[in-house]
């Protein structure tokens, strides 16, 4: 089969612009809830273009006015001015517009699935009978899930929500972390937790999930980018410098980034990941080098190496760190994540066995390995950042969060970010149709379905996290 023509082609090389284990009140944060802010508010708005060398030490010293970085949120009010949400918490009274009955509803289903840890909303649970006020399924917080309805609450002017949910996930954090006779790292936070309540005592208490609960229990690795993704959210959304240049969160950051940072036998700057270990949480073949984690990855770096104080000597360390892992990371993304038309021309002629440092076929991909799909589905204008990339093995799969993430970090380039987006155009039936967008394409199916995926009867075809459709991506 010959691919012939060409696109544009993105350039690869563009710039871009621990507490002690036990009861959690051996490790009290709820002091810093009532501490006053220290506002320092940027409105401005531009698209972050600019070069990586901005994250130089004497860059990040005046972090207050680093605005481009990540947009603000607007203000955005929930309707119902006197609304008020199962644990007290006052929805916004300020209301310019009458918005869509729709948005009631998610609102109300929102304010629900409040959960509450001593009179306090932490958090919200995955799944609510609204009808009835029984909890469905789960009745734990994920860390993952709760991070758009954070944003929610951000721009619906309720912060103490999200402040509340980020003291209790760094409380956690340190927390001793084992399964079975092994250690997790310091850095790791958790995949979710619960509020436990004794009734006889009258206590409440928080219980998490590490990975030792979880489906095949793998050790959630997005939690801890997720969780500095929202703080820096917060930060930016009310101006408040004090949670995160608390001593508390400036160590839980250089525990996760320690953590990721750590030297060992990789030959990449990529995170490698077993299956599961993200918003995938089951069995899909995502296990290597999956795209999703890098561009969350890459954006949890940025917003670390803002966050950080560089007047300690452990922080300017790791902001060190952290600015030479960013120049790595872009280069190799976008040197050998990006498909579009021009390059999926070039791997088809890719030679193999290539044993010299001058190699072109780096990760000796076989182009016999291409499937037919990809010929299709890649147009003349458009391209994206493949599912995976390790020895001999591309995973040309779509996948959506890696790729839009990969847009708000500016992990892609100005161009890159363009051709994803045209991509979506042109195989709009494929990814959107009627439905929402789909979290991968294609779907897999029959031999390789039950090899990939072990028979799993939740990711059939076309299902959950097999080419489901995700309203939240929208």
């Amino acid at each position: 089969m010959e691919v012939a023509g060409g696109m544009r082609k993105a350039s690869s090389h563009a710039s871009m612009a621990g507490a002690s284990a036990g009861d959690p009140d051996d490790f009290d944060l709820t002091r810093l809830l009532n501490h006053r802010p220290r506002i320092n508010v940027d409105r401005q708005r531009s698209f972050d273009d600019r070069s990586l060398a901005e994250h130089s030490i004497s860059g990040t010293a005046s972090r207050g006015g680093g605005g481009a970085y990540m947009e603000s949120y607007e203000s955005m009010y929930s309707p119902g001015g006197g609304l008020r949400s199962m644990c007290g918490t006052p929805a916004s009274s300020r209301l310019s517009f009458e918005p869509h009955p729709l948005v009631f509803e998610a609102w109300d289903a929102l304010r629900r699935s409040l959960v509450c840890f001593r009179g306090q909303p932490i958090g919200t649970i995955a799944a609510v009978d609204h009808s009835s006020d029984e909890v469905l399924n789960y009745d734990q917080v994920f860390v993952r899930d709760f991070v758009p309805s954070a944003l929610a609450f951000l721009m619906n002017g309720e912060p103490e929500i999200v402040k509340n949910f980020l003291l209790k996930t760094l409380l956690l954090q340190g927390w001793e972390k084992r399964i079975d006779r092994f250690k997790l790292g310091e850095g790791a936070m958790p995949a979710s937790f619960k509020v436990l309540k004794d009734p006889k005592r009258g206590v409440e208490k928080l219980v998490a999930d590490f990975g030792e609960s979880a489906i095949g229990r793998v050790a959630p690795v997005d939690s801890g980018f997720w969780w500095i993704i929202l703080l820096r959210a917060y930060t930016k959304s009310t101006g408040d410098l004090s949670l995160a240049e608390s001593p508390e969160c400036q160590k839980g950051i250089r525990l996760i980034m320690n953590q990721c940072l750590a030297e060992g036998f990789d030959t990449f700057p990529t995170l490698l990941c077993a299956d599961g270990c993200c918003m995938i949480d089951r069995r899909m073949g995502v296990y290597g080098y999956p795209m999703e984690i890098q561009a969350l990855f890459f954006m949890a770096l940025r917003c670390a190496v803002l966050m950080l104080k560089p007047d300690a000597a452990e922080g300017k360390e790791t902001m060190e760190r952290i600015a030479t892992r960013l120049h790595a990371l872009s280069y190799h993304m976008r040197s050998y994540f990006w498909l579009d038309f021009q390059q999926l021309n070039d791997v088809y002629r890719y030679k193999t066995e290539e044993y010299s440092h001058t190699a072109v076929n780096k990760f000796n991909v076989i182009p016999e390995s291409i499937p037919d799909w990809v010929f299709d589905f890649m147009p003349s204008r458009g391209g994206y950042f493949v599912g995976n990339v390790s020895p001999a093995r591309m995973d040309f799969r779509w996948f959506a969060l890696g790729n839009f993430v990969a847009i708000l970090a500016s992990l892609a380039t100005p161009e890159q970010s363009a051709a994803i987006m045209d991509l979506v155009e042109e195989r709009w039936e494929d990814l959107i149709g009627e439905m929402p967008l789909k979290i991968s394409f294609p779907a897999i199916e029959s031999h390789e379905w039950q090899i990939v995926t072990g028979c799993d009867p939740k990711n059939t075809r076309w299902s959950y996290h097999n080419g489901g459709s995700w309203p939240g991506f929208l």
